[in-house]
């Protein structure tokens, strides 16, 4: 649409586009107007009228785009901490980088449409790449999650076989992982995060150590399946509450109902066993408040895990797996020697072949379920990702029942099957909804 306006013995070109508007002045008289420089609005009737858009049309844009209601959206939710601060500044790079001028943009009209693709097919074709992103993140969820159920059997067979304190093997996992500092300086970037967010990514580093200390810690007074069973039902549901106040990331109700499922069956795997339930032998004071300290760290590993996966989540555009990994690495081998002096746990030397080959297994499987987890927060929700990270429970048991054949209890075998249904039922609604569209 275009338009002229007389001032001080000029004539302006005024071009209304989607995206930007473009202001052309001219010297020639007013009445006298150049080749090619229309003087009128298009009217009824006349070639390109119906395609010109509206003021109304272009009122709703500016409606839609103004900074008053951006403004208003980000006082919707007083309690947003990592909310991005660049937000506008990135919808801003992604405006100059499409329509960064007319002439650019008419370019790419014109491209769009000698492609000869319709808009049916090109909304196939980007439905085909999102359905298959998504697959490529599940499946690095379940590969994920299988790492960490070999994680949990591998750990007991170290500590119960080669008398290996888990503060030891954490303290290893996190020098071994000190190599991956190697991936952001062969990408020419910097490993202690851009500037600007070096913050952010610290206090990210601390709370996934802290995650991690606090859940080693708690082998030591709880059982290794009671433990991480608690440190995985507290992740999911604090994740599901910190990303809605930190995020105003909210979950759907299917996805909801589906992860309070999953939840339920993680609660069966900790109900009491006949046993302790009916035992008549008097408690044990110090045996009873060790127990409450050990679970008392499974619930704060939650905690500080549920931080650190929302505090990537908000981070994800700007810090890539590789940076994260080695920032995770060196607060881990800070903090780690800390805990080991706190609770004063004994060192213990790896002496056999087998031993390093068994921390060897472990920095692997610590490396692939790091990885797999991390890109999935890019796509997903952090409770969704933690929630499909339960499938650890199930694979654990049945790599112990191969490694130590102990029969698990009803309540155990109930609740892991309510674990595998959730998370089968949560991968079916995220992909079978596009198959049924029709898009492959």
């Amino acid at each position: 649409m275009e338009s002229t306006h007389l001032l001080s013995g000029s004539k302006k070109r005024v071009k209304i586009h989607p995206h930007t508007v473009t202001a052309k002045y001219a010297t020639q008289a007013p009445h006298s107007p150049q080749p090619g420089i229309h003087t009128h609005f298009p009217q009824p009737g006349d070639e390109g009228y119906d395609d010109a858009p509206s003021f109304e049309d272009f009122g709703s844009f500016l409606e839609e785009t103004s900074d008053k209601k951006r403004l208003t959206e980000s006082k919707k939710w007083p309690m947003t901490l990592f909310g991005s601060k660049d937000k506008n500044k990135d919808a801003s790079h992604k405006l100059q980088a499409t329509g960064g001028g007319g002439e650019g943009s008419e370019g790419g009209a014109k491209a769009v449409k000698g492609s000869g693709k319709g808009v049916g097919e090109q909304l196939a074709s980007f439905g085909e790449a999102s359905v298959s992103a998504s697959r490529f993140t599940w499946l690095g969820l379940f590969c994920a999650a299988l790492a960490h159920g070999c994680l949990i059997v591998l750990t007991r067979l170290a500590v119960e076989r080669f008398s290996l304190g888990p503060l030891f093997l954490l303290l290893v996992r996190s020098i071994v992982q000190l190599l991956s500092v190697a991936i952001p300086l062969y990408r020419g970037q910097n490993p202690f995060g851009p500037e600007g967010y070096r913050l952010r990514l610290l206090c990210y580093g601390i709370a996934y150590s802290l995650s991690l200390c606090c859940a080693y810690s708690s082998l030591t007074f709880v059982s290794p399946g009671d433990g991480t069973t608690t440190w995985r039902l507290a992740t999911t549901a604090l994740s599901a509450t910190l990303a809605f106040l930190l995020l105003e990331e909210r979950l759907g109700l299917a996805d909801g109902i589906t992860t309070a499922a999953g939840l339920c069956g993680l609660g069966l795997l900790l109900l009491p066993t006949t046993d302790e339930s009916y035992s008549d032998s008097p408690i044990d004071p110090v045996a009873f408040w060790k127990g409450a300290f050990g679970w008392s760290l499974s619930a704060l590993a939650g905690l500080w895990m549920a931080l650190a996966l929302v505090g990537y989540r908000s981070l994800k555009d700007r810090v890539g797996m590789g940076t994260a990994l080695f920032t995770v690495s060196w607060t881990g081998c800070l903090l780690t020697p800390a805990t080991l002096v706190l609770l004063q746990e004994g060192w213990s030397w790896p002496m056999s072949a087998p031993a390093w080959g068994l921390i060897l297994g472990l920095v692997a499987c610590s490396v692939a379920a790091f990885l797999g987890m991390t890109h999935a927060l890019t796509r997903l929700h952090p409770a969704l990702v933690s929630a499909s990270q339960s499938l650890e429970i199930p694979i654990a048991m049945l790599l112990h029942l191969a490694v130590f054949p102990v029969a698990p209890t009803a309540p155990e075998v109930v609740g892991n099957v309510m674990v595998v249904l959730s998370v089968g039922w949560l991968v079916a609604m995220k992909l079978l909804p596009s198959r049924e569209s029709g898009v492959l």
